[in-house]
């Protein structure tokens, strides 16, 4: 390789805040007194919670220093498959950070609030005609709570109609967090094993679907990268049974402007804005899960709901079937503002062509590395491709491995171990906003460390060398939590 993006420099040290501070810094000053002391103060003085005292310049270098450290796609490529960590224009933060938007107060009148709610009852109407769908609700926070809105919704839906199925079925491709949304609900996740070419068959399913079962849980394009084929004829067979059908759309990012979701027969889907519509969720939100739903289950809807009436907008709980309210406020409204405002800058024929780039550059990853890396399942791809350490184990080198290793040519490492269905995956999704030229690199990135396996292994089971810092005990991090300041 000519050019290789990671490299070192100077990179601080930075201590925790309460070894940094002394007795006696400031980095603010109060105007003289000109009332008396109160006791409360004296006792909070003598009493209150020991904070570092600090200077203003202690402040800003330890944040500036912090961010030194950090990796997000503002820095460069963030290949993490399942989660399309594409880059946010920042037409879209500039859009959210407007002071009508940004500093509006969630106790404000609905008269003083006409602006955000049109937009927010417009946003619905987009995602609507996006998916296909019906009627949309933007409550949900994140993708898991849209999970879980949508096994509400189905659980509310059998209910009206005097049913008690206590199972749903969840295929080994779908996301983790499905089945622990279903179990949320009372229902008992039911495994469904994709075939040999990595997707769901009619007949798999067909064995598991009986009327005790509330639906399925399907995400599609499913984890492996690979979209559904027989989707139509598994949805029949559902509703057939008295079942309905929950989209993971978490992977909409693959097939926006292609694929008519409501035309599928799908009942709920829920959307990620924080990953289909721009905005990456990194450091763990905020997110922005909304829900669309078919007729059939819009009475269910979560309330307040958003409504339109003599050319106002308003916020109604008049809906006596709604499964009740998600949470108080819209805090992430400033996620729905950047996909809204990204949905109105590309337009119907950009979000289409965004799709087709994202699948466009997995295929190109897939077949330029499966040489390279073992490809369980060599067929066209969606929005991300899956590789696993089967050829690199022979020289015992292993995922992990592979991926800290790749740290050190200065990119993030993509998703390991990651669908369960793949033992010692490595899922790639390079996202529509990669050039081929920064592809090209982390192509010849990984090939050099496929070099690498053979032919100096302890090197990469060494790695990372060149970040902050090494290996971590991860195991340890998790079973023994450190959660002091």
């Amino acid at each position: 390789m000519k050019d290789v993006l990671g490299t070192t420099g100077l990179i601080l040290n930075e201590p925790l805040l309460w070894e940094k501070g002394k007795p006696g810094r400031r980095g603010f000053s109060l105007p003289s007194r000109d009332v008396e002391v109160c006791l409360i103060e004296k006792s909070l003085a003598s009493h209150g919670p020991d904070f570092p005292d600090l200077s203003e310049v202690d402040v800003v270098r330890h944040f500036t220093r912090l961010s030194t450290w950090n990796f997000g796609v503002d820095t460069g490529t963030y290949p993490l498959g399942s989660c399309t960590m594409k880059y946010n224009p920042k037409i879209n933060d500039k859009c959210a950070a407007l002071p009508g938007f940004a500093a509006a107060h969630p106790l404000l009148p609905q008269e003083l609030s006409q602006g955000l709610l049109k937009l927010l009852f417009e946003l619905e109407r987009y995602l609507a005609e996006i998916t296909g769908m019906d009627a949309v609700t933007l409550q949900p926070a994140a993708g898991a709570q849209g999970e879980l809105t949508g096994m509400l919704l189905i659980h509310a839906y059998h209910k009206s109609r005097g049913r008690k199925p206590s199972k749903i079925l969840v295929p080994d491709t779908a996301h983790g967090t499905n089945p622990a949304s279903a179990a949320l609900c009372g229902y008992r996740p039911v495994p469904v094993a994709s075939n040999a070419q990595g997707i769901l068959s009619v007949e798999s399913v067909a064995k598991s679907m009986d009327e005790d079962t509330a639906g399925i849980m399907i995400t599609n394009p499913n984890t492996l990268g690979l979209f559904e084929e027989n989707l139509r004829d598994i949805v029949d067979l559902v509703h057939v049974k008295g079942g309905l059908v929950y989209g993971d759309g978490a992977n909409m990012n693959a097939v926006l402007g292609m694929m008519d979701v409501g035309c599928t027969g799908v009942d709920v889907l829920h959307l990620n804005l924080h990953k289909t519509f721009s905005t990456p969720h990194g450091g763990g939100g905020p997110g922005a899960g909304p829900v669309c739903v078919r007729k059939h289950l819009e009475p269910f809807l979560p309330v307040p709901r958003l409504m339109e009436q003599d050319a106002h907008y308003v916020l109604s709980d008049n809906f006596p079937h709604s499964i009740g309210r998600l949470h108080a406020f819209y805090g992430n409204v400033g996620v729905m503002l950047r996909a809204y405002s990204y949905i109105r800058t590309m337009g119907p024929a950009n979000l289409k062509k965004a799709s087709q780039l994202a699948v466009l550059n997995a295929n190109y990853v897939k077949e330029r590395l499966k040489k390279t890396f073992y490809l369980p399942y060599d067929r066209p791809c969606m929005h991300e491709c899956v590789f696993t350490d089967k050829v690199q184990a022979g020289f015992k080198v292993t995922t992990l491995d592979i991926g800290k290793r790749l740290m050190d040519y200065g990119f993030h490492p993509p998703t390991v171990y990651f669908p369960l269905v793949v033992n010692g995956a490595i899922m790639i999704e390079p996202t529509e906003t990669e050039s081929k030229q920064d592809l090209d690199l982390l192509i010849e990135s990984l090939e050099a460390i496929a070099t690498e396996a053979k032919e100096n292994p302890d090197l990469l089971r060494q790695a990372p060398t060149k970040p902050k810092m090494r290996r971590l005990d991860e195991t340890g991090a998790a079973r023994k939590l450190c959660l002091a300041g």
